[in-house]
């Protein structure tokens, strides 16, 4: 069996048509708290993929003092991410959070089974570091 294919992107991409996805590729969104509209542009959401509500909060915080002191939205976010420790603290989530871990094995076997995925979020990750990046290395390293 060949195994599916593996991509990301961002809603916006996805509602405005600047994403091309192959027919068959299911999208799934990997966000904590959906807002309405996201599910209308996914084809299933799971809750667990997204980062942890204490990481997205501390974020969340840092990013707007950083705002505040005159970085645009985009430098915000990535030096909030640098500063939180986001990325480490969201790969130990994934390795150690046994929701996170069933989530991320059970998307490992429908690509094993021949499904093709695209991982979705919010962040335009060509100008903000999100999450999704971590969690398809995180599944490719599984395969």
């Amino acid at each position: 069996m060949v195994r599916g294919t593996l991509t990301d992107t961002y809603v916006a991409a996805i509602q405005h048509e600047l994403v091309d996805l192959p027919a068959d590729t299911t999208r799934v969104g990997v966000v904590r708290q959906p807002t309405p509209w996201f599910h209308a542009a996914v084809d299933e959401n799971i809750p667990a993929l997204g980062p942890p509500t204490d990481l997205l909060e501390s974020m969340r915080d840092v990013e707007e003092d950083m705002k505040m002191q005159g970085l645009c939205e985009e430098g915000a976010h990535n030096a909030a991410w640098d500063q939180v420790g986001f990325g480490e603290a969201y790969r130990e989530y994934l390795e150690s959070d046994d929701e996170a871990q069933a989530a991320v094995a059970a998307l490992d076997d429908r690509l094993s089974s021949g499904e093709s995925l695209a991982l979705v979020c919010f962040e335009n990750t060509e100008k903000k570091r999100c999450h999704r990046t971590i969690l398809g290395e995180f599944l490719e390293a599984e395969a």
